[in-house]
């Protein structure tokens, strides 16, 4: 900002003192030639031709320095086969005009024929009367005036222009390092969050860091509770494998003749819980590398392959919107649809219905997994969500499967909801995922 701000104005100043010196130097330069062409004109009105043909002043002018020698303002008149007809103040000198061309109109140039005298002359070509030559009147003035005029011009200038920019930028310094405080302030907050172990910015601020100081602390809710999430699940999980440790270390103390089927029972339990916060772990992590993007169908279809081999005599219908994607990874979204459509194969009666995009004006996708079993009663809805939770224990399972899509979904700002299928009649899962918008 400074260096932006100190280039643009020395190029303003330098831009604005040339254009302005360029005019006050031509108005004192114009001032000066008014005057001596107003002392060619009258030097022109006052000639006439003499009985010898050549030029005379019938009265003398009115500027005492034109008699004095060496004064600094001559005149001269000259014309072809005549002597040069000059001032007294030229004295034993003559003007050496430019006489190869005929100046109508005044005309005006700078001269250095005099020796430390620079000159400023005009010229101009006239016809007398009763005369047939072409006589040119030329004023000279000695320049030591105007250069001192223009001398003075151009100090002034500078000098005004070189304060007025040591004070634009002087100004743009102190705005600057004004406007940049609040986020010193910040820093300054942060700083202290970290050496006092504050979680929060709480100290007043103005009103154009506000929103940054609420997404600051926006993030670090977002951090705190990652972290409380992660100490959660790094508890759960132990809590998990503490139970089928216990048994397996029990089992081998007391010699127990069935630790092979023990060990091989508590270990698929201990895998499953690993699978579960794995699982969690991997879609926290893809939902913080950015923007993701699946699409249904081919997910649905997938599963269902899958879910074919196993259950070979089961009967599967998709249908729906064949062009629905949501804003989850597509390997969170096979294992979302892949429990909940193995599920609905292993508890129902023999037919399996998945709608995509059931509610197509939502803003979230919805998507419909149905069977014909018995269902699971309104009461239990709520906890069959629990890890480990299971309502019908004659057939394998762990219980972390409905866990499992509950806790991803929810990662992605989805949602998952339990309810009686009413055209097959058992149950009817309902799997709400956010739209996306790519």
């Amino acid at each position: 900002m400074m260096v932006i701000a100190a280039l643009w104005i020395s190029i303003l100043l330098l831009g604005g003192g040339f254009a302005l010196d360029r005019t006050l130097v031509r108005l004192v330069e114009d001032n000066f030639d008014e005057q001596l062409e107003y002392v060619q004109t009258a030097l022109i009105s006052t000639a006439e031709i003499d009985s010898f043909g050549d030029v005379q002043l019938y009265r003398s002018l009115g500027d005492q320095r034109f008699l004095e020698p060496n004064s600094g303002v001559y005149w001269q008149v000259t014309g072809e086969g005549h002597q040069p007809f000059p001032s007294r103040s030229l004295w034993d000198r003559s003007l050496e005009l430019h006489g190869d061309h005929v100046d109508k109109q005044p005309h005006f140039y700078n001269s250095d024929q005099f020796e430390g005298e620079p000159l400023r002359i005009v010229e101009r070509t006239v016809m007398l009367p009763d005369s047939d030559t072409e006589w040119t009147f030329a004023v000279a003035s000695a320049r030591g005036e105007l250069d001192y005029q223009i001398t003075r011009i151009r100090s002034i200038l500078i000098w005004s222009f070189a304060a007025l920019g040591m004070g634009l930028l002087t100004l743009a310094m102190l705005q600057s390092w004004y406007g940049l405080s609040p986020l010193r302030r910040v820093r300054n907050a942060i700083q202290a969050m970290r050496s006092e172990g504050a979680n929060r910015i709480s100290e007043p601020l103005p009103l154009e860091v506000e929103p940054l100081v609420e997404e600051i602390n926006a993030l670090l809710a977002h951090t705190e509770q990652q972290a409380e999430e992660a100490r959660m699940h790094a508890g759960n999980l132990a809590h998990a494998l503490k139970t089928p440790l216990t048994v397996l270390t029990n089992a081998a103390t007391a010699h127990d003749p069935k630790l092979s089927d023990l060990v091989c029972r508590e270990t698929k339990t201990m895998q499953r819980h690993v699978e579960h916060h794995l699982a969690r772990a991997r879609a926290v992590g893809r939902r913080a590398t950015g923007h993701s993007r699946a699409e249904v169908w081919p997910s649905a279809e997938s599963v269902l392959r899958a879910v074919t081999r196993i259950y070979d005599t089961t009967r599967f219908d998709l249908d729906g919107n064949r062009n629905a994607a949501v804003s989850i990874e597509r390997q969170d979204l096979d294992e979302i649809l892949g429990n909940l459509i193995e599920n609905a194969a292993k508890y129902g009666g023999g037919s399996v219905f998945v709608t995509i995009d059931a509610q197509r004006d939502s803003k979230e996708c919805i998507i419909w997994i149905e069977d014909d079993g018995l269902g699971i009663p309104e009461a239990d809805r709520a906890r069959i969500f629990d890890r480990g939770a299971r309502l019908d224990t004659g057939k394998p399972g762990t219980g972390l499967g409905l866990a499992i899509v509950r806790d991803v979904a929810e990662i992605y700002g989805g949602s998952v909801e339990l309810a009686e299928s009413e055209d097959l009649g058992g149950l009817l899962v309902q799997l709400s995922l956010p739209r996306s918008a790519l």
